[in-house]
């Protein structure tokens, strides 16, 4: 066989082979998909799962239309809907020379790509079903994967008080003494004050980022990623050279939640971002705890309202932490944000406050199909959110502030 994917063989089995061991069709095709599908994307995931990740790219190359691709991967007939409305988010991003960058950026930075099938693979990470990621890109040392299977989540507040940053660095270095690799998000606050306690007590953690793994985010904790690179692992679903969006910053956390056997919420705000975490969690079957903080502090709302709402379990130390393992946690329900609010948040992320953006470009950065940017455009134009240039799409201004009378 001479050419794969409608490129050289030789040069695929180059690219693979600098991040991989395995198939070399295989891994191409997973970084491709990493790079043309958003994280979580369901429809994608049954397509890779029903032909294989090189037969459905090569589907796409070929410009197969829906019809024809849904018998194979569902019987339902909504099949043909779902993938006739993805076949138009994917395409435009259906770029040989972006899988060349990303792949070329991983092999300079020493990153490995691990699929379901490496030994490294962090099986947790499989109860997300449809939402499973297709490969994921790892910096640091793939045997720190195998801890996993006795790791702990510790998350919480950006802005973390005195006395979050505390209760993490007490329960973190407490979970490792007995045995638990870390699993955070490298965030400032509570989940940098997780991964370096970690770290200080010898132990091992995995950072899972929003973003490529190299390009190291946010970049105040570069030092930190630095340090867990060389004994842990610094885990992303998406390609090297791909920036983080607010949108892949909850997909993000459903990783977090899924390779961990437990989560606990350290320090959080009533509207916390690790509460997205939590809800992951416990709808996985992940035990939920919580940790209480001053009745009058703010920063600790959403742990308690976990705890109040959500049957998370109150825990104030590693040995209370650590025997959340083999509980039983009532299941989390919270608000669920609906398919249009979450593509609206993606549309919202690619949109530029400074430059002028047309719809196709957005429809590229956000992974949505033009027909839908279009939609939501519209939308949001009537709301007063986003403005029409002469050369595409703005962020609307916010309003100004009238001036008191004299």
């Amino acid at each position: 066989m001479t050419q794969l994917f409608g490129i050289d063989a030789a040069e695929v089995r180059a690219l693979a082979g600098a991040v991989s061991d395995e198939d070399a069709a295989d891994v191409f095709a997973r970084a491709a998909w990493s790079c043309i599908a958003e994280p979580g994307d369901r429809v994608a995931g049954a397509l890779v799962a029903a032909l294989g990740a090189a037969d459905a790219l090569s589907a796409l190359l070929a410009g197969e239309p829906a019809a024809s691709i849904a018998p194979r991967v569902d019987v339902e007939e909504r099949m043909v809907a779902d993938l006739t409305q993805a076949l138009e988010r994917w395409m435009p991003r259906l770029l040989l020379p972006d899988v060349r960058r990303a792949l070329t950026q991983a092999a300079r930075f020493r990153v490995r790509l691990i699929t379901p099938d490496s030994e490294s693979w962090p099986t947790g990470v499989n109860d997300l079903g449809a939402h499973t990621p297709l490969a994921l890109w790892v910096r640091g040392e793939l045997p720190a994967l195998a801890h996993l299977d006795r790791s702990i989540a510790l998350v919480g507040a950006r802005a973390a008080t005195g006395y979050g940053e505390h209760v993490a660095m007490e329960a973190s270095a407490g979970l490792v003494d007995r045995g638990y690799a870390i699993v955070s998000g490298a965030a400032y606050g509570i989940d940098g004050m997780a991964h370096r306690a970690a770290l200080a007590s010898k132990g091992v953690t995995v950072a899972v980022l929003a973003g490529g793994v190299d390009r190291f985010y946010p970049s105040g904790h570069d030092a930190l990623l630095t340090r867990i690179v060389e004994s842990g692992a610094v885990v992303s679903e998406v390609p090297c050279g791909i920036p983080p969006t607010k949108w892949r910053f909850l997909q993000r956390n459903r990783l977090i939640a899924a390779m961990s056997q437990a989560t606990i919420v350290l320090e959080a705000g009533w509207r916390s971002g690790s509460l997205n975490t939590a809800g992951h969690a416990v709808s996985l079957g992940r035990p939920l705890g919580a940790v209480p903080g001053p009745v009058t502090s703010a920063a600790s709302a959403g742990c308690h309202r976990l705890i109040r709402n959500y049957g998370a379990a109150c825990v104030t130390n590693a040995d209370e932490m650590a025997e959340l393992v083999p509980t039983d946690v009532p299941m989390f329900r919270d608000e669920v944000p609906s398919p249009h609010h979450s593509e609206q948040s993606r549309l919202l992320d690619t949109i530029s406050d400074r430059a002028p953006r047309a719809a196709a470009d957005l429809a590229k950065r956000s992974g949505l199909s033009l027909a839908g940017v279009h939609a939501l455009l519209g939308r949001l134009e009537l709301e007063g959110a986003v403005v029409e240039r002469d050369r595409g799409w703005m962020l609307a201004p916010p309003p100004k502030k009238e001036k008191p009378l004299a």
